[in-house]
């Protein structure tokens, strides 16, 4: 889910920018730091060969089909979600990670319920809709009203006058999620402002086949909550495509959806024990809970996944780095990175022995390299340790590091990375029912994990910290 909080302060990060660097003297020189890069090459080499080649081949694949099979999607307060993370508590119990406890925070729970949105003139049609988290529920019989329709909130400003008492629909374009998720988050606060009913809200996606996305969105005290869904591309271009006709269009909108008081949930942790230095901390991550719809296999079981492979394979290798490689499968990511911003409160006090916050949450396709955020010394570093993974020829460092979980450290100047994956098809399918696991690709989850393992184990191993 990234993007959600990371909009409004990412321009403020730290990025690389390759300025000459200048090194200070208590550190080892950037030659002197390439030099042990470059002695990671047979570990690097050992990894990739287990991970791609060697008996990890498919693993974290086939625990993932295991999983969502077994447990399905897994929403913040839900009892899906309390079983997903009983169960890898017990899995990294079982494959002899160390220190694996589970940390106690409260989430939101929100449910959809029953809902359904017919259209009622000029034709009957039944309008597939997802109901957007912490909606407000319709009165029980619905809410029956014209539509008006529009393509920006410049349009409804200026249509004000004629949205009192009807469901906006939004017919935004699809630019990027950056640009356009403001629509599902903020498009009920909008048409609430202007007297509208309900909001009916195109789904943000590059691609459809009439499949409904779903996601967060969020009310403003001072405004009137109305409730709101998403629906289709191919739904809200008929119907913009009707009223540019002058044609009016009646909805029937109802949803079942409740709030219920935040509940108990757990970040889950597991950790091979650093050999050197153990209390400082490579952190890798992915978020454990999903939407309600699909299985939640690529946001983000496949994050989550391959994070936990990194610590298999080097368990598996016989491997002990200097410091600790924590584990961490987030809670509540998807309500707004609820269960890491507690986290965050509860470690912030021991942020100096941070040395790296890595989470995978933008899918596990084909790797591309390694997006960082941090000084342009730990960029440089990073750069050397990419070189590693030559032999799968995903070598590249991008820029905006931070995802939803870890944004709370990189602000605070902790390096943060995140896994670039060509993410083409990614928003074909982000919260919607086609998030199974017929989206993931065993080979490109070897790679993925191939990638997240080298990276982490070397930073976790080098003599020194990444600058900061």
């Amino acid at each position: 889910m990234k993007f959600l909080f990371l909009i409004a302060f990412i321009h403020l990060l730290p990025q690389c920018t390759g300025k000459p660097l200048s090194w200070d003297e208590h550190q080892h020189t950037f030659k002197e730091i390439k030099r042990e890069i470059a002695g990671y090459s047979d570990i690097a080499k050992a990894i990739i060969n287990l991970a791609v080649y060697g008996n990890a081949q498919n693993r974290s694949y086939e625990r993932l089909a295991r999983f969502v099979d077994t447990i399905g999607p897994r929403l913040s307060g839900s009892k899906n979600l309390e079983m997903a993370i009983k169960y890898m508590f017990s899995v990294l119990q079982e494959d002899s990670l160390e220190n694996v406890h589970l940390e106690p925070v409260k989430v939101p729970h929100w449910e959809r319920g029953e809902e359904s949105a017919m259209m009622m003139a000029p034709r009957n049609h039944s309008i597939v809709i997802l109901g957007l988290g912490s909606s407000v529920a319709t009165p029980p019989e619905g809410i029956t009203a014209e539509v008006l329709v529009v393509t920006s909130f410049d349009e409804l400003q200026k249509r004000a006058h004629e949205a009192k008492g009807k469901i906006v629909v939004y017919n935004q374009p699809f630019i990027s999620y950056k640009e356009t998720v403001k629509y599902r988050l903020l498009g009920a606060v909008e048409a609430g402002k202007v007297g509208a009913v309900a909001s009916l809200i195109r789904s943000i996606a590059s691609f459809s086949i009439n499949s409904p996305h779903t996601g967060w969105q969020q009310y403003q005290s001072d405004v009137p909550k109305i409730p709101t869904a998403c629906i289709s591309v191919e739904d809200a271009e008929m119907m913009a495509r009707m009223s540019s006709r002058g044609t009016r269009i009646v909805v029937t909108l109802k949803m079942g959806a409740k709030t219920y008081p935040d509940t108990g949930s757990f970040n889950t942790v597991a950790e091979i024990v650093g050999s050197k230095y153990p209390e400082q901390v490579v952190l890798v991550s992915g978020h454990l809970d999903s939407w309600d719809v699909g299985q939640g296999a690529m946001d983000d079981g496949g994050g989550a996944f391959i994070s936990w492979e990194a610590l298999s394979l080097i368990k598996d290798l016989g491997l002990r780095p200097k410091r600790t490689l924590r584990l961490v499968l987030w809670t509540a990511e998807e309500p707004g990175g609820v269960g890491a911003e507690q986290y965050y409160q509860l470690h912030k006090g021991n942020i100096s022995n941070f040395d790296i916050v890595m989470e995978s949450d933008s899918g596990t396709f084909m790797p591309m390299g390694l997006a960082f955020t941090g000084s342009d010394k730990a960029c440089a570093i990073l750069k050397e340790i990419m070189q590693l993974l030559q032999p799968i020829n995903v070598t590249n460092i991008y820029e905006n590091g931070s995802e939803t979980d870890t944004e709370y450290w990189v602000r605070d100047g902790v390096p943060g990375a995140s896994l670039h994956d060509d993410i083409s098809k990614y928003f074909w399918f982000h919260h919607t029912q086609g998030d199974t696991m017929t989206v993931q690709d065993p080979s490109q989850m070897n790679l993925c994990a191939a990638v997240w393992t080298v990276v982490s184990y070397v930073i976790a191993d080098m003599e020194e910290m990444l600058p900061r």
